[in-house]
């Protein structure tokens, strides 16, 4: 069974995503994932030392680093584990039934890939929690999510507000002609309660190729 998968970081968002992802989840009748993904490129597992020969007294040092890496890897897991315990507690009060959870140690992009067959709608926020500092943080990522998941995308603010109203972004041509099969395939317009949807395309058609479908 496919699931609404909302990522989770330690932003402000992630409130929003939340909320976005119960509210969802409700509306499409789907159960509910909570992801959580640790960048190990800013939390690595362990360091690798094996190519520094000759350093002589400067070794150990490393090796302490190396340490040191590794215990903030496990204290972050252990913090984006309870994140997750929280997202769970608010979803839960906006009336998810039994969320399940997820932490990968890894990359965003990669990660989400690797769950793709589970996907039904993904929930990610706008803005990360690194967004305004790293190129690489939750929200700066949100181009290379759109591009690798073949999965309808929900891109939420930082404040919930209940959807009236849906967007759709068609990336192939076979989308753009045939615009309800997106939209029963996705069944996400079940999830809006106002009768009119708008379709953007981004293909260099003119509106008359569209008319004629």
């Amino acid at each position: 069974m496919t699931h609404v998968m909302a990522c989770i970081d330690n932003s402000q968002s992630s409130l929003a995503v939340c909320d976005y992802a119960a509210w969802a989840s409700q509306r499409l009748s789907a159960p509910l994932t909570l992801l959580h993904v640790l960048d190990k490129e800013k939390y690595p597992a362990s360091a690798d030392i094996s190519g520094n020969i000759g350093l002589g007294s400067r070794e150990h040092l490393l090796e302490e680093l190396a340490t040191l890496d590794a215990q903030r890897a496990k204290l972050a897991l252990e913090h984006g584990q309870h994140m997750l315990e929280k997202a769970r507690e608010r979803t839960l009060i906006s009336g998810a039934i039994s969320p399940d959870l997820k932490q990968r140690h890894g990359h965003l992009v990669e990660s989400l890939s690797d769950l793709q067959d589970d996907i039904r709608l993904l929930v990610i926020g706008r803005v990360g929690e690194d967004s305004t500092h790293s190129a690489q943080s939750l929200g700066s990522q949100i181009e290379a999510v759109v591009r690798t998941i073949h999965r309808p995308i929900l891109i939420t603010t930082s404040h919930f507000r209940k959807p009236e109203r849906s967007w759709w972004h068609l990336k192939s041509a076979l989308q753009a002609t045939r615009p309800h099969r997106c939209l029963l395939q996705a069944r996400c317009a079940k999830a809006c309660q106002y009768i009119s949807s708008w379709l953007v395309r981004t293909l260099k058609k003119t509106r008359k190729s569209w008319r004629k479908h």
